[in-house]
């Protein structure tokens, strides 16, 4: 089986001792990385001003006014996607552990073991070329489709957005499931704006708790003295979604009486108003949601079959936020950024324990609980420093820990080593093998994290 090519990037080395400089730059280019040397942490500043670096290795002590920490404040500042390995003597180690949370992606130790250098870097380049790849795709997903107001950057978010950016020109009917709260109504806006329709308007309707008298009139509207209080002609959804996109939500929750007379609209492109005999024409794109099993419905009589394939050309089924915990911190940090404009707040983030609170917790109510939450957090702060773990409503302060419940299994019973080879196992797995939010999650740096991988051969 041929081996995977290693990943290459674009590689700043500053060093000021031109033989190592030399021997770094050998021992990566054979590895197919693109180096560029200098000698000084000035240089070093210029050349990260004008050029798109992904990594930067650098020597903590350096001759002139700029150090190795200089230039991570300039990495941090000019490129903040790039990740920075400092190379020290043992005396600076201390230093080095402070530049890890200053956002230093790791150091080694002097003498210098290429070995080791090339296997920091390889990690280093596996992470910014993933990054890339994310943000390149939602970037494209944001400018070509529209897809702002759709937060994620999960696997199953992309290919979720992927499959709606295909489907969106076309007029296919599209049905959308998914748990309360997953955002279901954002999506098909997405779709409506993404569509041939996208001048025409954007229309809803909530199918459940109307009765079958009130829905039939919001659906196809009513004609003057069609009953008590009809004073005059009023068009249904159907005829002012004229042109555009009706979104049916919760359908799966419409009476059966009011299934059939939607399935006669949905074959012929025909509405009648109440109290009249005459068809109206319509030209309606049809996108329905739902959080019913609909299939079971449909073997219980509770759903028309032949309505069901009608609504369902397409089908994209929206996973609930604890099936994609690894976006939560991106969502975290959208609420946090809309509730500080909202209520003129300047909160500065959230601590690592709240976040992993928040991680672990269920959520019943998905997107929706969680925006609430944090918005609640933001009105309720004493002060604005990061919200904590005494900032969290009592019901999820004290929930019981999901993930240990649902993937650390029971621990009694084995050695603290076992116990903690397993919460890393397991913590990486949430995280979908991205070292830097586990490390960040499990409270340790990143550098022990990297031993910790390698001594349990994880």
């Amino acid at each position: 089986m041929e081996k995977e090519k290693p990943t290459s990037a674009n590689i700043l080395i500053v060093e000021d001792e031109v033989a190592h400089a030399e021997a770094i730059e050998e021992g990566l280019s054979r590895l197919g990385h693109r180096c560029t040397v200098v000698h000084d942490g000035s240089a070093a500043v210029a050349r990260l001003a004008g050029e798109p670096f992904d990594i930067v290795v650098t020597d903590l002590m350096l001759g002139g006014d700029i150090d190795g920490l200089g230039v991570l404040g300039t990495v941090c500042e000019k490129l903040p996607n790039a990740k920075v390995i400092l190379i020290t003597a043992h005396s600076s180690v201390d230093t080095c552990r402070q530049a890890l949370q200053n956002g230093a992606f790791d150091y080694i130790e002097k003498p210098l073991d290429l070995d080791e250098l090339r296997a920091q870097v390889g990690r280093a380049a596996e992470v910014t070329a993933q990054r890339r790849m994310i943000r390149e795709l939602r970037e494209r997903l944001d400018d070509k489709y529209g897809f702002g107001n759709i937060v994620g950057q999960s696997k199953p978010m992309l290919e979720i957005l992927d499959t709606v950016h295909r489907i969106a020109p076309s007029n296919i009917s599209v049905l959308l499931l998914g748990e309360s709260g997953t955002g279901k109504e954002l999506f098909a806006n997405a779709i409506h704006q993404n569509s041939k329709r996208s001048e025409g308007k954007f229309v809803t309707i909530n199918c459940a708790g109307l009765s079958e008298t009130l829905l039939e009139d919001e659906l196809f509207g009513h004609v003057k003295g069609a009953y008590t209080g009809a004073t005059s002609d009023r068009p249904g959804r159907f005829e002012h979604a004229g042109g555009g996109t009706l979104f049916l939500d919760e359908v799966g929750d419409m009476p059966l009486t009011m299934q059939a007379k939607l399935l006669r609209v949905l074959e012929n492109g025909e509405v009648i108003r109440v109290g009249s005999n005459e068809p109206k024409q319509v030209d309606v794109r049809i996108i329905s949601a739902t959080n019913s099993d609909l299939a079971d419905k449909v073997s219980s009589k509770e759903f028309r079959e032949d309505l069901y394939f009608r609504i369902k050309g397409a089908t994209i089924d929206i996973p609930p936020l604890r099936r994609r915990r690894d976006d939560i911190p991106l969502l975290i940090e959208t609420f946090l950024k809309s509730a500080n404009e909202r209520h003129n707040r300047k909160i500065d983030g959230v601590t690592s324990e709240a976040r992993r609170v928040l991680m672990s917790y269920p959520w019943p109510g998905n997107i929706r609980q969680l925006r609430n939450v944090i918005e609640n957090m933001v009105v309720l702060a004493v002060d604005d420093e990061k919200l904590g773990v005494d900032d969290l409503p009592q019901e999820i302060h004290s929930a019981p820990d999901a993930l240990a419940k649902e993937e650390f299994g029971q621990l009694a019973g084995i050695s603290i080593e076992q116990a903690e080879k397993q919460l890393i196992r397991n913590t990486l797995k949430m995280v979908e093998g991205n070292r830097e939010k586990a490390a960040s999650i499990l409270g340790i740096g990143e550098r022990t994290l990297y031993r910790k991988i390698k001594e349990y051969e994880l």
